[in-house]
């Protein structure tokens, strides 16, 4: 092939080129300004350089192919223009009919209004792989069981302080040391008291005087106002030896020996054991001064700490078993009679009392004992507490949805005892939650971006 030949193909070829780009840019422009606008952008964009043809004596054909080409792109052009046109039309006339008449908004089918279900898919033999397995909820009753430690104490009823209301001084201690068991009635102390003696005399001069037979008749007005005096005046001598703890047979004893008692002997008003002493032989005592702390322990008080989390659960009258490591194998029963009203800031807990009687002695003060509390919270649709993952702000459990696919849940969750854990929201009876592996599951779900819907 001759170079002339060579030429004209190649020519021929550069024009084939540059008239279809052009008729491109053309197509793109027409759509939006109208074709003689897209005909000069696409010109200004990359004019058509004749010049740089190989063979100047042919630019004539070249043109007249040119022309050829661009008519056909013409057509093409216009066509698109008019289509164009037909669309952008569509919208104002629908623009112009909402104008004149406005419509009521139509809500969306349903099918538009709910949210997909999030589902993640694990297959059987990734199921077993994992070893996921997975339980029905169900209705079960609660039986929550509260423990803790207790601590025995005296009955606080049954403890007694012995003083005296004179001044005076010990002269014999009967009761010598700690821990002694007394009986009711039995002495405690003798005290010597110069303003009891001196009361005791006064008794006694008195009572002299009422006894003394009158040198004047009955009748007699004068006589009569001072046999009243006599009794008035002994009856306030009987009455200040009455308040100073002078028994009635003490001052019987006054009244038939016609001396006074050197000492007054304190008796113990209740039997028990003394918890403390602080009498001491010869000791100068004051009105009001203590003297001995007898407790009686037939009755025993168990003091027990309740967590401040336990407590809503904690009623007066509910039962409790009590068992000791002094006694192995042995159980005691008694009920809560008392919730105290405060909270120990530094344990966060609250104390109970329970009363357990106290036969023959064996249960002493300061003991520690375990208690158990078994509340009963009725019917309530449960699932096992490994089939919840805690997301620090929610909870979360794996549905069983069948064919391998489990729904990430958000559920709200109640009553935790005995394993399980009370379910208010989330999931119904019957459904099936995933119990183990469940944080595998959970792994897979979040690399593939499916999250539980949010509960409203």
């Amino acid at each position: 092939m001759n170079n002339k030949k060579m030429g004209q193909l190649i020519n021929a070829h550069l024009l084939c080129c540059a008239a279809n780009r052009t008729a491109q840019r053309i197509s793109l422009y027409a759509s939006r300004f109208g074709f003689l606008r897209a005909l000069h952008l696409s010109i200004s964009e990359q004019p058509l350089n004749l010049g740089s043809l190989k063979n100047p004596k042919i630019s004539a054909v070249s043109v007249i192919c040119l022309l050829f080409l661009l008519s056909f792109m013409t057509a093409n052009a216009v066509f698109a223009q008019g289509h164009a046109g037909h669309t952008m039309q569509a919208p104002a006339v629908v623009e112009k009919q909402k104008t004149a008449k406005p419509q009521t908004p139509q809500p969306a089918p349903p099918e538009e209004m709910t949210e997909e279900t999030p589902q993640v898919e694990i297959s059987s033999e990734q199921q077993q792989l994992i070893g996921a397995k997975t339980v029905k909820v169900y209705l079960k009753p609660i039986q929550k069981v509260i423990r803790t430690v207790g601590r025995i104490e005296a009955d606080e009823r049954k403890q007694t302080t012995i003083n005296t209301k004179v001044e005076g001084w010990i002269e014999k201690l009967h009761v010598d040391y700690t821990g002694r068991y007394v009986r009711k009635g039995e002495p405690l102390v003798e005290i010597y008291s110069p303003e009891l003696l001196a009361t005791q005399q006064e008794f006694l001069g008195v009572l002299k005087w009422a006894q003394q037979p009158g040198d004047k008749k009955k009748d007699d007005t004068l006589s009569v106002m001072l046999a009243k005096d006599a009794d008035a005046a002994l009856d306030a001598a009987r009455q200040r030896l009455r308040l100073w703890d002078i028994s009635e047979e003490q001052i019987k004893q006054i009244q038939q020996s016609g001396k006074p008692v050197r000492t007054l002997t304190l008796y113990s008003p209740v039997s028990g054991f003394v918890t403390q002493k602080m009498a001491v032989q010869g000791m100068k005592v004051m009105p009001g001064e203590k003297l001995f702390d007898i407790a009686d322990l037939s009755t025993l008080w168990i003091i027990a700490d309740i967590y401040e989390y336990e407590m809503p659960f904690v009623k007066v009258g509910q039962p409790a078993r009590i068992t000791l490591s002094y006694f192995p194998g042995k159980e005691l029963s008694s009920k809560i009679d008392y919730i105290y009203p405060t909270i120990s800031a530094d344990t966060r807990t609250a104390k109970i009392r329970l009363t357990v009687p106290n036969p023959g002695g064996q249960l002493k003060p300061q003991m520690f004992t375990n208690v158990e509390i078994r509340i009963s919270l009725g019917q309530k649709l449960v699932i096992p507490e490994s089939a919840v993952i805690d997301t620090g702000t929610s909870q979360v459990v794996y549905v069983d949805k069948g064919e391998g696919a489990f729904e990430p849940r958000e559920v709200e969750l109640g009553l935790r005892a005995d394993g399980a854990v009370e379910v208010l929201r989330g999931v119904k009876a019957g459904e099936k939650v995933a119990t183990s592996a469940n944080f595998l599951i959970d792994s897979e779900a979040q690399l593939k971006g499916i999250k539980p819907l949010r509960r409203k």
